[in-house]
């Protein structure tokens, strides 16, 4: 059956719990005594995203209840307008049904008050035992409710990242929360292009992409061991986790720290890596993400983190001494909040189920509390003059635009440059031929591309 139907088949049956809730509580003639009687679709030999999340998080009937009663505004509002019911005694809604006006949507928007009157029919005992599970609350016994296993910091919506749940504090009435779906989980279940952020002071991350394909990487022998190994970890991580059983032995993400001078290759290897493997890669702005203003800092990366998490992406952090430098002493309110950043960051890269890439011109920069949690530190050295001539040939791709005089030969054992400011003087050079009306790149106009590079550098050739 197609995710379409079976999804169809979901909101059928949440129409008929409804429905049923409806006549019990209000002692009408109904087929049923209780909703459980009433049950879900059968999972067996369903496809698409939306089953298979059901079963790889073990969502049971109130599980299910929750996530297609949240789905409903989205999906099929009318199956909630029951709940706009008067109270005639009052000439209001009922209290009981919950739900928000939500501006632009003219239905009904489901609370957990909703979800707790369909569930509990009024049953206060259920519905303190409903409260304390959202509240976490360890010392409750579970009592058959099914709601432990979805709620809680570890259960279903939390690992799937389907359900927008509150955090601690932010509803002084936990029922008034609205049942609010993630844009991913959304986009995954209705086929539509993933989710991607806006680049913004609120989520100060960037997707990399990059023309350039794998055989395009020019490293020495060493350093592409070492980026096949995280290439790898990606490809088969999940087959060494879980077929394998080393997830009680190995913590689940991959760190790693790329140094060297600027131009090596750091930031088109991150790139490279996701688009051979199929994961976005997305660049953190650090200058964006660091404030002055205590918390913030951690505010917007708990935001990257929280996305990258449930979408499977790379992160990179570039320049990433910016954010990951040593602590210092504690002198003043300052280096308690720098030192606060740091154990934060420290925290966050070591649970994180999914890759990080640092980059710095220098290691000795990173706090060594990182370093002792990467699973690879790759240095990305200048490149020598055999590595240099591929570099070259392959920036200026095109014999046909290339003067007779040019000599890559020559000039890759002669200038030591990586391959950064090697583009920079193909930029260069190309304009200048331009300028000049030529159509092709003499070998003056890549010397003095070339100058120009070691002139920034503070070089002198």
């Amino acid at each position: 059956m197609s995710s379409v139907k079976f999804i169809e088949q979901e909101l059928a049956w949440l129409q008929q719990v409804i429905l049923t809730r409806i006549q019990l509580y209000f002692n009408q003639d109904c087929p049923f005594t209780d909703i459980m009687q009433i049950p879900p679709p059968p999972l067996a030999d369903q496809t698409g995203y939306y089953s298979e999340l059901l079963e790889q998080y073990h969502f049971e009937y109130c599980g299910r209840l929750l996530l297609i009663l949240a789905l409903a505004p989205h999906l099929r509002p009318e199956a909630l307008d029951i709940f706009f019911t008067k109270n005639t005694h009052f000439d209001r809604p009922y209290s009981e049904f919950g739900g928000l006006q939500i501006e632009g949507h003219r239905g009904f928007w489901p609370t957990i008050e909703t979800a707790a009157f369909i569930w509990s029919g009024g049953d206060l005992t259920k519905r303190l035992q409903l409260q304390q599970f959202i509240q976490a609350n360890p010392s409750l016994p579970n009592s058959g409710m099914q709601f432990n296993s979805v709620l809680s910091d570890q259960g279903g919506f939390h690992a799937s990242g389907a359900l927008k749940l509150p955090s601690t504090g932010e509803y002084e009435n936990i029922f008034v929360t609205p049942l609010t779906i993630s844009d991913h989980f959304f986009r995954k279940i209705s086929g539509s292009i993933p989710y991607q952020p806006c680049y913004s002071h609120n989520f100060p991350a960037e997707p990399m992409t990059t023309g350039l394909v794998w055989d395009d990487l020019v490293l020495s022998p060493e350093v592409m061991d070492q980026v096949e190994e995280i290439r790898a970890w990606i490809i088969h991580r999940n087959t060494l986790l879980n077929e394998w059983q080393l997830k009680r032995k190995i913590q689940p993400g991959f760190r790693s720290l790329f140094y060297g001078p600027p131009g090596t290759g750091k930031t088109l290897t991150a790139a490279l890596l996701g688009k051979v493997t199929g994961l976005p890669a997305y660049r953190v702005d650090l200058a964006m993400i660091v404030s002055k203003f205590i918390g913030e800092t951690e505010k917007n990366l708990s935001k990257v983190f929280a996305q990258a998490e449930k979408q499977d992406w790379i992160l990179f952090f570039d320049e990433a001494d910016a954010l990951f430098s040593k602590r210092t002493e504690t002198h003043s309110s300052n280096d308690r909040h720098a030192n606060q950043e740091v154990a934060y960051l420290l925290q966050r890269i070591e649970y994180f189920p999914g890759i990080v890439l640092l980059a710095t011109n220098l290691k000795s920069n990173i706090d060594e509390a990182f370093l002792r949690r990467f699973q690879s530190i790759v240095h990305f050295s200048m490149p020598d003059a055999e590595q240099r001539y591929i570099l070259w040939k392959g920036a200026f791709s095109d014999p046909e635009r290339l003067a007779a005089n040019v000599d890559f030969t020559t000039i890759a054992g002669e200038y030591e440059l990586a391959g950064g400011a090697i583009i920079n003087v193909l930029r260069y050079a190309s304009l200048m031929a331009l300028r000049q009306g030529s159509q092709q790149v003499g070998l003056q106009d890549i010397r003095q591309g070339i100058q120009k590079e070691f002139r920034k550098l503070g070089r002198i050739t």
